[in-house]
């Protein structure tokens, strides 16, 4: 196998895309649960003493919960859809079909599931640091982000199909 590894900037634009095509779905999803959780702490706000901290604090609690809520909820969509689409027979996002690249392992074949959701939580830990385990994509010999290296997986140019010669 003589691969043609995907580089950081290739990889980076796919990112985009999958983060316009996430961030429509996230809308979708969180908005309706803002909208749900508001109506109570809306409710709160107004009847709150602003002149009494304990009525002030009191409201840290339920805007903590809506954040974490909503974290919660972006970071499993975020990971699923990786995941699914990654391990799926496409071996790829939207952004990465668009751009012409997939996800596969050390070998070059497909990831299954478990394989793909590694790489994508691995993904938490490739940003904790100003992103560098991303950027790193960028200098390995094999154009691996580490959390590519953690997994063993490999993000590659397509192939072109070999179609069968006509007779």
């Amino acid at each position: 196998m003589n691969p043609n590894y995907a580089g950081f900037w290739m990889r980076f634009l796919a990112l985009i895309i999958d983060g316009i095509l996430i961030g429509i779905v996230r809308a979708f999803l969180i908005v309706p649960i803002l909208a749900a959780m508001g109506m109570g702490i809306v409710n709160d706000i107004q009847n709150m003493d602003a002149n009494r901290p304990e009525d002030v604090i009191g409201m840290l609690g339920p805007l903590l919960a809506m954040a974490s809520v909503v974290s919660l909820i972006s970071t499993a969509i975020w990971v699923l859809y990786y995941t699914l689409m990654e391990s799926s027979k496409f071996q790829a996002t939207v952004g990465k079909l668009a751009l012409g690249i997939v996800v596969t392992d050390a070998n070059g074949g497909k990831l299954d599931f478990a394989k793909a959701l590694i790489r994508n939580l691995c993904k938490i830990i490739s940003g904790m640091v100003l992103f560098v385990g991303f950027i790193m994509a960028g200098f390995t010999e094999k154009k691996q982000g580490l959390h590519d290296i953690i997994a063993g997986t490999l993000v590659v140019k397509k192939q072109p199909e070999l179609s069968p010669k006509p007779n």
